[in-house]
């Protein structure tokens, strides 16, 4: 199915390309947004208001396949696997290769998205590629930012009959960008509280125990202050979506004494998960694809991960191309093709995300019939019947989005959480 929309608002050619001026280093921005509200970050960059481009025009009519497409990607978040000589491979990438003749240069530069935004917000603001045709970006901030900048390829609907036809009715339409005009969901998940309890010695439940000073300097806490806001205010019994400045100061007075307490170990990155595989911390924030990802890869279930009882966040992360793009059909090409419930099912199989194909179930249940392998039919299994993948009507009853702020509440919000995470 398709959808009839207007033709796209796009930025003008001679702006995409060429231009020429003075960058500022990533430093520069990423200090520029620890000092700043985001609306005022935007303005140290450079980032002008939200005027729109004039000219109208329609990229789908003048793209070509290349035969190339250079996507960014968060780590663990695409199936792997490591071929004879050790190197590591990416079976899906490989399949949509052998299919369509488009090589794929594939990245994980995406820590998180404050820092991927300030890294790429230089470049679109001059007009410049980014060096990536396809990206993967949370909805929330930076993702309503990048479309207020009009730093986004509208979509073709023409070109996504799969994503049409095969993907979850919920993620059709979605809030944040109306009629997929711009995105369509790459996977979703859960933020919520990922432990080891050999080192708790008990099993984690509540948000309070992230809290809890008998964990005094083993606790990790995102730094993102989308993930930690937002379930700080649930875990105070708070909906994000209600909530007004004067709860999000509460949320954050209680944050502060966590971490002026001594309770947290540090504010991570993409990179809590490694501090909380070697035991650095031994309770931490995390996101639920995560802990399978982590425990896949040392072979055992030393971790888990708890949606708290409080409730936990959820959350949609969204394949798009930015402007620039040197490969746009290709991207596309791309972002189609993953939703073919086959594809989807090898990309579940691996990373334990909410799939955006539902009947992605059936194509993991046809591989449990056809596995012989014990192990593999167990994890398959796993896989097919998990919660964190294919989640029921009560797992998203318990779960919220992050709070949809308007650019004028985003630099608030900064301000009053980065006081607390980055200092």
């Amino acid at each position: 199915m398709t959808r009839e929309r207007d033709l796209p608002r796009y930025v003008e050619p001679s702006f995409l390309r060429g231009l020429t001026a003075s960058r500022i280093t990533r430093r520069d921005a990423l200090k520029g947004a620890g000092a700043l509200g985001l609306g005022t970050f935007l303005a140290a960059c450079g980032v002008g208001g939200s005027t729109a481009p004039s000219r109208v025009n329609w990229v789908w009519d003048k793209a070509t396949k290349t035969g190339q497409l250079d996507f960014a990607n968060w780590p663990l978040y695409i199936d792997s696997t490591q071929d004879a000589s050790g190197a590591t491979t990416h079976p899906s990438l490989d399949q949509f290769t052998k299919d369509t003749g488009i090589k794929v240069n594939y990245s994980e530069p995406i820590q998180d998205d404050p820092t991927f935004f300030a890294k790429i917000a230089p470049e679109l603001k001059l007009g410049q590629a980014t060096g990536y045709d396809l990206m993967v970006i949370t909805n929330g901030i930076q993702m309503t930012n990048l479309q207020l900048k009009h730093w986004l390829v509208e979509l073709d609907p023409a070109k996504l009959p799969n994503f049409f036809q095969n993907a979850a009715p919920r993620l059709k339409d979605r809030s944040y960008d109306p009629g997929n005009r711009f995105t369509i969901p790459w996977q979703s998940g859960f933020t919520g509280i990922a432990y080891n309890p050999s080192l708790t010695g008990r099993e984690i439940t509540s948000f309070e125990d992230l809290f809890d000073p008998k964990f005094a300097g083993k606790v990790g806490m995102m730094d993102g202050n989308q993930d930690t806001g937002n379930l700080t205010l649930i875990g105070m019994g708070i909906n994000p979506q209600k909530s007004t400045p004067k709860d999000w100061q509460k949320a954050a007075d209680k944050l502060k004494k966590q971490r002026d307490d001594g309770i947290v170990r540090k504010y991570y990155d993409q990179t809590y998960i490694k501090a909380l595989s070697a035991g650095d911390t031994w309770i931490s924030m995390a996101w639920s694809g995560d802990i399978f990802q982590a425990n896949l890869s040392a072979g055992n279930d030393d971790l888990k991960f708890v949606i708290p009882v409080e409730g936990g966040v959820i959350w949609t992360d969204n394949m798009c191309i930015p402007v620039g793009a040197a490969h746009p059909l290709d991207a596309i090409t791309y972002m189609n093709y993953v939703y073919q419930p086959a594809i989807a099912a090898m990309l579940a199989e691996s990373i334990d995300y909410v799939t955006p194909v539902p009947s992605a179930k059936d194509a993991i249940d046809k591989d449990v019939a056809q596995t012989t392998d014990p192990a593999a039919k167990q994890s398959l299994q796993a896989t097919a019947g998990s919660p964190l993948v294919f989640p029921s009507q009560s797992e998203y009853a318990h779960s919220y989005y992050y709070r949809e702020l308007t650019p004028s509440e985003a630099g608030q919000w900064n301000d009053i959480f980065g006081a607390v995470i980055l200092t």
